[in-house]
């Protein structure tokens, strides 16, 4: 969901999505290169996100950039849905522990 959010704003390579999760969530979270890339291989064979392969206008070395699919920003949807949903169940948990 983070990856798929991420990517709303624009296309992104790996790093950078890693990199941007990292940085708006004030560093609370973070994303592993042995998570991130296996989690967009998926979203690539569920049609989620399309890859191109480019070079960096920085370093002129290869990178894969990352864009939303509509498929993937209605995936993002489900999932902020089902998310906020987990999020409410789990405050009224809490309140119920603090009465």
């Amino acid at each position: 969901m983070l990856i798929l959010a991420t990517l709303r704003s624009g296309s992104l390579h790996g790093y950078a999505i890693a990199q941007q999760i990292q940085t708006r969530s004030d560093e609370l979270l973070r994303i592993e290169e042995g998570s991130l890339y296996p989690a967009l291989q998926r979203m690539l064979i569920e049609g989620w996100v399309s890859a191109e392969w480019t070079n960096s206008p920085r370093s002129n070395r290869r990178i894969r950039v990352y864009s939303l699919k509509p498929a993937g920003r209605k995936q993002l949807e489900r999932e902020m849905k089902r998310v906020s949903r987990a999020i409410e169940g789990t405050t009224k948990v809490m309140r119920m522990v603090e009465a």
